[in-house]
């Protein structure tokens, strides 16, 4: 059954957005179950950072100094570090530290990063030609000794932090965006809209950087799972979020500097669910990306 416009008859009524959305939904969970259930994990995880304030049992920053470095016991489900925190209330708060800027370094990263590659693969030339050199020598660095590099000339800081991993993920994301408009430009739709008339500006945003919406989000889904780790080894190093902000790298290092041998809860816990996200987001972007490239899809 057609449904048709009120106000012409003749005219069907398009799927309304959430239809639609709902739909690709239910063919990613048939198509790919194994992505799909990490995909809930990482939106379970997401929904424990932004309620943190509500299932937290514990204020993060509290003291209890009758139950100093206590194992987990059942008022304690995760144990107390060694000034009488709760450990799952400091884990829960600390996934707020770590997706804050997982998803903030991302989104400023990947899509200046894409911008960049859209510029220089449509407009090439000599501006394609700097553009890689400077590319080239970002990616030369490896990531971590990048954002250290960065972290500690900025100073500490949640801003800071977002900024340092952000300048990691910009060549990659210029380099994918990059390859897929070298391609797209020399199409015959684009050629077309060329012969008709049409700005650099139409040509570029109308035509072209709507097809690069597919690679991009791939890009963004795998490299949350790299920018949480970023983001906890910069705490564990000292130079990431400062104390006592909880995050999950300086609970590990909290762990590290408690004694010799560190209580296995304290290394444990913040270790498995740095773990546990970056495997739900790794999987979830093999997942989309299987969904969304054509050479994939009938592999699934």
């Amino acid at each position: 059954m057609t449904v048709t416009s009120p106000l012409d008859p003749a005219l069907p009524v398009a799927p309304s957005r959430l239809r639609t959305f709902l739909a690709g939904v239910r063919r990613f969970f048939r198509r790919a179950p194994l992505s799909a259930f990490w995909g809930c994990i990482a939106a379970a995880i997401v929904i424990m950072s932004v309620a943190a304030p509500v299932i937290a049992p514990y204020p993060p920053l509290k003291s209890d100094f009758r139950a100093m470095q206590k194992p987990p016991d059942e008022k304690h489900w995760f144990g107390t570090d060694q000034i009488g925190r709760d450990t799952l209330s400091r884990v829960i708060y600390g996934s707020q530290a770590s997706l804050t800027v997982a998803f903030g370094a991302v989104l400023f990263g990947t899509t200046l990063g894409a911008l960049w590659g859209l510029a220089c693969g449509y407009f090439g030339g000599r501006f394609d030609m700097f553009s890689q050199r400077l590319i080239e020598f970002l990616q030369s660095f490896p990531d971590l000794i990048l954002a250290m590099a960065i972290a500690m000339a900025l100073g500490g800081g949640l801003g800071t932090v977002i900024v340092a991993i952000a300048v990691t993920r910009i060549p990659f994301g210029g380099r994918v965006i990059r390859s897929v408009v070298l391609s797209l430009k020399e199409m015959q739709y684009v050629e077309a809209a060329r012969g008709l008339g049409a700005s650099h500006k139409r040509l570029m945003f109308r035509h072209i950087l709507p097809q690069c919406v597919a690679p991009y989000l791939i890009l963004a889904t795998t490299h949350l799972g790299v920018a949480i780790v970023i983001e906890a080894s910069l705490g564990f190093l000292g130079v990431g979020i400062p104390p006592p902000n909880p995050t999950w790298g300086n609970m590990l290092s909290d762990a590290l500097n408690s004694g010799l041998v560190p209580p296995w809860w304290l290394v444990f816990f913040p270790g498995a669910a740095i773990t546990l996200t970056v495997l739900a987001f790794n999987l979830l972007g093999d997942g989309i990306r299987d969904m969304l490239d054509p050479r994939l899809r009938g592999s699934v």
